[in-house]
């Protein structure tokens, strides 16, 4: 099974001092874990915006793609992309990736309020921008045929409740941050891999 996964840092695994503590490594252990043999390839980009999606996209059409893992947003965020713009570059890359005979999942924008660095004052702001940038991000998904992982819903409290999971600089995942992210992504990854194998 060709995995590919796409996005920004948190895709490409930065914040985490070890490789297999990132997103790529630990999902293709559940889907080995499952009975899958699985040939794994990070194309991500850290610091990608949506707009870099279609580069990606080609590279995993390119190298053979059966399952493609997408984790994009926060950087759309935090450059003000407006949401109809970045949704539509989400939707042509889930496109172009079904066109080519993938399953797609995808986790979109995080909450950017349990970061260290969002002034309390703001937090209430931006947790509704993050969740207004995610929510036309998810109808975007589902409009091109792919799967949306809801890992916000599960994730951002524990993010919140726990500064463990992020790593020193306090805005990437560490290595304990990212098992809760891929333990939130897998159940829709083993889906999507099970069905394109069916």
């Amino acid at each position: 099974m060709r995995l590919r996964l796409l996005g920004d840092s948190i895709a490409a695994g930065v914040g985490s001092t070890r490789r297999e503590d990132t997103l790529g490594p630990l999902l293709a252990a559940r889907l080995r874990a499952a009975g899958h043999e699985v040939d794994l390839r990070v194309h991500a980009v850290p610091g990608a915006r949506s707009s870099g999606l279609s580069t990606q996209v080609r590279a995993a059409v390119a190298s053979g793609v059966d399952v493609a893992v997408i984790v994009i947003g926060a950087n759309d965020l935090t450059r003000f992309v407006p949401a109809h713009i970045g949704a539509q570059q989400l939707h042509d890359a889930v496109a172009d990736l079904r066109r080519a005979g993938a399953g797609v999942v995808v986790a979109t924008a995080p909450d950017l309020s349990v970061v260290a660095h969002v002034p309390p004052a703001l937090r209430d702001i931006v947790s509704t921008v993050s969740r207004d940038y995610a929510l036309a991000q998810q109808q975007a998904v589902i409009r091109a045929g792919g799967v949306v992982a809801h890992v916000e819903q599960v994730v951002s409290p524990q993010f919140a409740a726990d500064p463990s999971l992020f790593a020193p600089d306090r805005f990437h995942p560490s290595g304990a941050g990212y098992r809760a992210i891929a333990a939130a992504l897998a159940p829709a990854v083993e889906a999507v891999a099970a069905r394109n194998h069916a």
